[in-house]
């Protein structure tokens, strides 16, 4: 990874952020990414969810990163969703890992991953989960540990409309 690539959590979302994370989430939706979004990806839409997620991170149900180049526009991100069902207070979930389709193939998305996991153990968290429609995606996880659990045929849509198989994948913190 560059050396100008630094990873930051956000602990507010001012206007700066909100429109570099819509910025990453447009992106991605439009380079086909299945993460929750359907075409038009309006920047309403991912500025609300970004307002969305800036609350539930304040109020302690999530860590939200970013991954800012040497200008300190935000180039990616990662969240960590902490608030999990009673049993299962040792589990996040690894949601929105995000790379801009420039600023790929740097070192980024390791990067955000490798953060995650120590803001995961920092909250306590000993397992993390993730599902994910991208091959690329099923790489860069399963070089850094992570195992593959199975596969949905279907379970989710691409922002085009067509469905999309889903790979679950999981890891034990230490």
């Amino acid at each position: 990874m560059s050396d100008a690539v630094r990873i930051r959590c956000l602990e507010s979302f001012g206007d700066r952020e909100i429109q570099g994370l819509s910025d990453v989430l447009i992106d991605c939706v439009l380079g086909g990414a299945s993460v929750s979004f359907m075409l038009p990806m309006t920047r309403d839409k991912a500025d609300a969810f970004w307002r969305r997620t800036g609350a539930s991170a304040k109020r302690g149900e999530r860590v939200v990163l970013a991954a800012e180049d040497a200008t300190g526009e935000i180039i990616g991100t990662a969240q960590i969703i902490l608030e999990q069902p009673e049993n299962q207070p040792h589990r996040g979930d690894l949601a929105k890992m995000l790379v801009h389709r420039r600023a790929r193939r740097r070192g980024v998305g390791a990067a955000l991953l490798a953060a995650a996991e120590r803001s995961a153990l920092d909250a306590g968290k000993t397992l993390l989960v993730l599902d994910t429609a991208s091959d690329d995606a099923e790489r860069l996880y399963g070089r850094n540990g992570w195992q593959p659990c199975g596969q949905v045929p279907g379970y989710a849509l691409l922002p085009d409309g067509r469905p999309c198989a889903t790979t679950f994948f999981y890891k034990f913190l230490r």
